[in-house]
């Protein structure tokens, strides 16, 4: 039994799983409580501590936040696995997601906004992958404890994801937006402190240096692709000053833009790689409308935080039993679903066993379900119309229908992506499958500035509808999509 195996001093696992489980929980605490408070402090009037922005462009820019949090990921694994290694690029990280969130604390106004964007984005995307690979190491290869400890690791997530809209919610919303942010600010210290302190005693010391470290070779080729991408850039945003077109539509259009691109480069590279064999090739190609319905998937999870924001600040009754709330406090309702539906579908899966659905056929399931979570969503409209507040119960359930959804379709996800992934492009598909939540957002970037509520009920009806309509087109193809897949069920 190796020393990883026999140590077992965290709930029956390494006591490492207590350092990351404890960084990560704060780390979703400060990043979910700031994102439960965000969208109101842009567009809250200055008057009421707000930032003035409309409701369209408020939304629009959680959405391309949020798709620029994924894509950063990219970047995150690149330096952790070629320069840093995975403890200093988390601490990097950590330090960045704190100062991003001290600067939304200060009375700077859509300046500080667009600072904090940059130092989450950057932060976020060297902190969140790299933690979920120290997990792994923490493990032997044969260590039967392994998918327990990411269980436990993923519980933690959620936790703070959990807690953080009530306690931030609050205090952003009912006290001062800054006492939130600053809030997020202390829960990231917190993580920051506890992953130093115990992270010298019980992490991997593998995690100190890059798995696969660059060569001088590569140096020259690395700068040279940085510079032309940094030129490319500011010759774009150049061209769109003389034209009078630097604003902030076009920004996030030209975000969204790069967004779609990205995937769509990594496809045609892997799919158009010698490297690969004609068997992996064909499992790559069944890989695209399952990673085409992700995307649908995501892009009605994502909206969660935006427009279903919106419809509980100003249409739902803020009060259960008397008791007033502030509308952020719906935002604990993803994770909570998440913890409460877990044990059900592990404990599903292990009893159908070989019996269970085929991965396409969960994924078409999943979207009949998050399609059924935006239909629902239809019925307050169309009942009562726009201008009256609805019991909160209408939200709790399009919640509920959702994460339905995601337990179809984001476990399955990540697990079938390392089973069609090609072996010399691992890492690219698992970069992919996160890609495909930042092509939802970056789309979702420009949707929803046309929520609005006198296209409400049409907006909920056409979303929640094509996601149908993909989800039973997928059936029909599932025979094809299995045979492409060679044997991997």
């Amino acid at each position: 039994m190796s020393g990883k195996d026999k140590d077992a001093a965290f709930l029956g696992h390494p006591r490492g799983l207590s350092t990351l489980f404890f960084t990560e929980m704060w780390e979703r605490f400060s990043y979910y409580g700031m994102r439960a408070i965000l969208l109101f402090y842009m567009y809250y009037s200055v008057a009421d501590g707000g930032l003035g922005f409309d409701k369209a462009t408020a939304a629009s820019i959680m959405s391309i936040y949020g798709s620029m949090v994924y894509l950063s990921s990219v970047l995150g694994g690149f330096i952790s696995d070629r320069i840093l290694g995975s403890r200093k690029t988390v601490f990097i990280g950590g330090v960045l997601i704190m100062l991003g969130h001290i600067v939304l604390a200060t009375p700077f106004g859509k300046t500080a906004l667009f600072v904090s964007i940059a130092l989450i984005v950057f932060g976020t995307g060297l902190l969140k992958p790299n933690v979920s690979e120290m997990v792994g190491s923490l493990y032997s290869e044969n260590d039967p404890r392994r998918d327990s400890g990411f269980s436990i690791f993923v519980f933690g997530i959620n936790l703070g994801a959990f807690i953080a809209p009530y306690i931030v919610g609050y205090l952003g919303q009912e006290v001062n937006f800054h006492l939130g942010f600053s809030l997020a600010a202390i829960g990231m210290f917190f993580g920051l402190v506890q992953y130093v302190i115990d992270g010298k005693k019980y992490l991997s010391t593998s995690s100190l240096y890059p798995s696969d470290p660059i060569e001088p070779h590569e140096v020259k080729s690395l700068v040279q692709k940085t510079v032309i991408a940094v030129i490319a850039l500011v010759l774009i945003l150049t061209i769109m000053g003389l034209f009078n077109a630097l604003n902030i539509e076009n920004i996030i259009t030209l975000l969204t833009i790069i967004a779609v691109i990205i995937p769509l480069y990594y496809f045609i590279r892997i799919l158009g790689s010698k490297k690969i064999t004609k068997v992996e090739r064909s499992r790559v190609w069944a890989y695209v409308p399952l990673f085409v319905a992700s995307i649908m998937f995501w892009a009605i999870e994502e909206q969660g935080s935006v427009v279903l924001a919106i419809f509980a600040q100003d249409q739902t009754r803020l009060s259960i039993f008397g008791k007033a709330f502030p509308s952020s406090w719906f935002q604990s309702l993803n994770p909570l679903f998440i913890m409460l539906y877990v044990p059900f579908f592990a404990w599903l899966w292990t009893k159908l066993g070989t019996r269970q659905p085929s991965s396409p056929k969960k994924f078409s399931l999943g979207l009949f379900f998050a399609g059924a979570s935006f239909l629902w969503m239809m019925l307050p409209g169309l009942l009562f119309g726009t201008d009256t507040r609805v019991s909160p119960l209408w939200l709790t359930m399009s919640w509920a229908l959702v994460i339905i959804g995601e337990m179809l379709i984001s476990p399955i996800g990540l697990s079938v992506t390392t089973k069609l992934a090609p072996k010399i492009f691992q890492a690219q598909m698992m970069s992919l499958w996160f890609l495909g939540d930042a092509v939802a957002q970056a789309i979702n970037a420009q949707i929803v500035r046309l929520y609005t509520p006198e296209t409400e009920v049409l907006y909920y009806g056409v979303v929640g509808g094509m996601t149908v309509i993909f989800g039973i087109i997928l059936i029909f193809f599932i025979p094809r999509i299995e045979k492409l897949m060679e044997g991997i069920k």
